[in-house]
């Protein structure tokens, strides 16, 4: 039996589903990278130690991955549905689709110059 596959969304819809509250937003960049640039309301769970049981259930709220360009969060994805759950999507493209398409990012504030 092979896994379903992994859902694409665009990031118009990630946006939309966020602010209607009906997903997670779970980031799998490592720490500085969510530092430095990052969604609003996403969740950090860096690739590098990701364990997909450690999840939210799909319960109430879809769960989708993003990353920088959507290569990370697809390997999430796949990894999720390889765990047993039946649905995984992630932010084709990433953050980069993201801004792309006009939508904000939370950036970390530049090193304040010394006077």
């Amino acid at each position: 039996m092979h896994a379903p596959p992994v859902e694409t969304l665009a990031a118009s819809e990630v946006n939309a589903l966020l602010k209607a509250h009906e997903i997670v937003l779970i980031d799998v960049r490592e720490p500085d990278e969510y530092a430095a640039e990052r969604i609003a309301g996403a969740l950090l769970f860096p690739l590098s130690s990701f364990d997909p049981a450690m999840l939210p259930e799909d319960g109430g709220r879809r769960v989708v991955f993003h990353c920088g360009s959507g290569k990370r969060s697809l390997v999430a994805a796949e990894r999720r549905l390889a765990s047993g759950q039946v649905r995984a999507a992630h932010l084709g493209g990433g953050t980069a689709a993201w801004k792309a398409a006009g939508l904000p990012v939370i950036t970390r504030p530049a090193p304040s110059q010394p006077v």
